[in-house]
C-alpha cells in the first residue's frame, strides 16, 4: 500500500480481502483511461457502497493522481459517501421550491419517526437520511427521493405512510 495510507481501521474495505480484490480490479481496469478517477470512483461506490479516506488515498496512489483530486470528486458529488448507507435511502430536496414548500418540516418528521439525524443511518442499518440540492421536480415540491423513486407533494401527515414500507414501521 501507499506510504500515504496509515492507521487503516480494521473495518475499512481495504482491510477486507474480498473487497480489496474488487477495489484492485476496478482500479486496474480503469488505470490510464480518460476520466479514470471519476469512472473508478463511480464503480467503487456502486460495488463497495462507500469510499473511505483510506480508499481515496489508495485510489490516488494506484491511479497516480493527487489525493486532493480524488477527495475533490468524492466531496463535490452527492452520489458519493464516506460511510455505509442503509439498505434504503431517503433524500430530501433542499432546492428553493422544495424548501419553501415544506422540506424542513419533512426532515423534522423523518428525524422524529426514525430517531436519527440527516447523514445518519438507523441502528438496524435499514434507512439513511440525506439531503440533496435539486432533483428537477420543482412543480411537485416538496420532493423526496425514496431509494430511486421521486415522491412529490409530500406532506408531514402522509410521510409516515410513504416510508412505512422501508422503515419497518
Amino acid at each position: 500500500m501507499s506510504r500515504l495510507i496509515t492507521n487503516i481501521p480494521s473495518n475499512d474495505p481495504l482491510m477486507n480481502p474480498e473487497k480489496r480484490t474488487v477495489i484492485d480490479r476496478i482500479l486496474s481496469e480503469n488505470q490510464g483511461k480518460d476520466g479514470a478517477v471519476m469512472v473508478a470512483l463511480n464503480e467503487l461506490q456502486s460495488e463497495i457502497g462507500y469510499i473511505t479516506e483510506s480508499m481515496e488515498a489508495y485510489v490516488a496512489g494506484k491511479l497516480r493522481v493527487p489525493v486532493s483530486a480524488v477527495h475533490g470528486v468524492t466531496t463535490f458529488y452527492s452520489f458519493f459517501t464516506n460511510r455505509p448507507r442503509g439498505k434504503h435511502t431517503i433524500k430530501f430536496c433542499l432546492g428553493t421550491a422544495c424548501y419553501v414548500g415544506g422540506t424542513p418540516q419533512l426532515i423534522e418528521k423523518a428525524k422524529q419517526l426514525l430517531g436519527i439525524d440527516v447523514g445518519q443511518t438507523t441502528p438496524d442499518g435499514n434507512v439513511t437520511l440525506e439531503v440533496c440540492r435539486c432533483v428537477g421536480a420543482c412543480s411537485q415540491a416538496p420532493v423526496m427521493v425514496l431509494d430511486d423513486e421521486v415522491e412529490g407533494r409530500v406532506r408531514a401527515n402522509t410521510f409516515p405512510e410513504l416510508i412505512s414500507t422501508v422503515s419497518g414501521g
